[in-house]
């Protein structure tokens, strides 16, 4: 009858299809390569946790690949050593703090108030968000107090981050001079670095509008007799 020959015909087609499916090689899932920044990035987490939890000197590299799903060759391939990584870490913790500053300064638009509350309340958070940072800084602090070669290169860093410090007093309209303007950065840079030791210990110890006041004051500084 027509109707069955219309089934068989669609059982045939049916058959043919299933046939070509089988034989048809299975189409793997485009796999997408991180990029190199990507890697480091994971690396560099991966450091953070393991430096934390294990110690500066507990750490080893095959530990901190495997937590960042990598081999150790991959580590090797971006960071030459354990110092490497660190001093990699400190880089990105003073970007970080550029990102803040800038905010702070954008948010604030020149006044000077503003600017010092902004900061205030971004460096406690940031403080806060990365206790992991601050023990590995406080453990790589003491390694590079008793080795002259890490402390040159830590020093080195401080530098940088003074000299973002030194943009903030510069754009927020200070009258100070050059070096008192130097003086001040470094201050400011040692403020935070202490009040980042005891938050760590004891989160709340300072407060905001105590270190907006502080900082209002660090900011609206004039040399004597002006």
């Amino acid at each position: 009858s027509p109707t069955f020959r219309y089934l068989s015909i669609l059982t045939g087609i049916h058959s043919i299809l299933a046939s070509i499916v089988l034989v048809m090689p299975a189409v793997k899932p485009t796999r997408i390569r991180p990029t190199r920044d990507e890697v480091r990035d994971r690396i560099l987490d991966a450091a953070l946790k393991v430096f934390a939890a294990e110690g500066f000197a507990g750490a080893t590299i095959d530990a901190i690949g495997h937590a960042a799903g990598f081999t150790k060759g991959a580590v090797y391939s971006n960071f030459e050593s354990k110092d490497e990584l660190f001093l990699a870490l400190l880089d990105r913790q003073f970007e970080s703090r550029g990102a803040l500053i800038a905010t702070a300064l954008d948010s604030g638009q020149g006044d000077t108030a503003a600017i010092a509350a902004s900061l205030s309340r971004s460096t406690l958070d940031s403080i806060h968000d990365q206790n992991e940072y601050q023990i590995v800084l406080i453990e790589y602090w003491l390694r590079a107090v008793r080795d002259p070669e890490l402390r040159e290169r830590l020093v080195a860093r401080r530098r940088a981050a003074a000299d973002q410090a030194l943009r903030i007093v510069e754009q927020a309209g200070t009258s100070l001079p050059g070096k008192q303007l130097a003086a001040l950065a470094q201050l400011v840079v040692t403020i935070i670095s202490g009040i980042a030791t005891e938050e760590v210990l004891q989160p709340g110890t300072v407060d905001v509008d105590t270190l907006t006041r502080l900082f209002t004051a660090l900011l609206e500084s004039s040399p004597d007799g002006q």
